[in-house]
């Protein structure tokens, strides 16, 4: 039963997510912002909601490892996953913008500062504010670096505030909701199969908090626009790290075992860091998935033998 509930409620967040990402995008479009500021801010933030509304639970509920694995395991997912598939499927990827010299710093920063933050075994409440602070200067950043597009006259035409406001709102309500319910489902599968809560965390709810900025990114390349999809993952991780865990460790303070969890954390780090090789070298093409897959098959490989 537990495994059916985690089944549906993975659904309403996933769902939910879409309405709100459509919506935003669409708001977005009607005020002229460019497509990598869109998936790198409102796409990304929408993406991010599953993740943050998991882990909020999860620290309210006392899971500090399910919130934490959460994050890890959704940026593991968001680049070796996600991206490998972007570059696997996409025609051609040729971004407008010079994402190594505007944006790659912010793949890397955030886990950075996750690590010094929680090198003492624990994610304050003063730790989740510098993390929120770290998020406001992302988006001002992004703001400042954004470079404006036309958008088509039937985009606009298509637009209702009422419209897009009610479907925001059943959003929201589907992330929420099926957040509460994969919490508990996550944590009753763990206990049932003697399974750890941070290899739920890391796998299960990780990979299904992951599937919007999936089903989002393969979307944008198969219309070529690769600018929407890696700002998507870029801005997501952003606020993984950021909002998900500053709101988490501010509602309770976070334990994380760095000697245990060594590996996955050290993964996602390299992972990071292959995303700021690629950009660096503008390696967008199938080589560069292929190695990203090849990376997420050793870390499932090493995490469940």
């Amino acid at each position: 039963m537990d495994i059916l509930i985690f089944i549906v409620s993975m659904g309403a967040l996933i769902y939910g997510a879409d309405f709100i990402i459509e919506q935003s995008e669409k708001i977005a479009l009607k005020y002229n912002i460019s497509h990598f500021v869109i998936g790198a801010t409102l796409v990304a933030l929408g993406t991010s909601l599953p993740e943050m509304a998991v882990s909020m639970s999860a620290s309210i509920k006392g899971s500090a490892d399910i919130a934490v694995a959460n994050v890890i395991g959704s940026t593991i997912f968001n680049i070796s996953l996600v991206l490998g598939v972007v570059f696997l499927i996409a025609k051609k990827i040729s971004p407008d913008r010079d994402l190594f010299a505007k944006d790659s710093a912010w793949a890397l920063f955030p886990i950075l500062i996750f690590i010094l933050m929680g090198i003492d075994g624990k994610l304050s409440m003063v730790d989740g504010i510098l993390f929120l602070l770290l998020m406001g200067a992302y988006l001002l950043f992004l703001i400042k670096s954004n470079q404006v597009e036309e958008v088509e006259d039937d985009e606009e035409a298509e637009f209702s505030w009422a419209k897009s406001i009610s479907l925001l709102l059943v959003g929201f309500v589907f992330v929420i909701g099926g957040a509460d319910f994969a919490i508990d489902s996550a944590g009753n599968i763990a206990r049932e199969f003697g399974i750890s809560e941070w290899i739920i965390g890391l796998f299960l709810v990780a990979f299904g908090t992951s599937l919007p900025e999936l089903m989002i990114s393969i979307k944008a390349a198969l219309k070529n626009n690769a600018d929407l999809a890696i700002g998507n993952i870029i801005g997501s991780n952003v606020a993984n790290f950021t909002m998900v865990l500053g709101l988490a460790s501010i509602v309770n303070p976070l334990n994380v075992d760095f000697s245990t969890y060594f590996f996955d954390i050290a993964a996602a780090t390299i992972v990071s860091l292959m995303l700021v090789f690629i950009t660096a070298n503008k390696l967008y093409n199938k080589s560069a998935g292929i190695a990203l897959m090849v990376v997420l098959a050793l870390v499932i490989q090493n995490t469940l033998a």
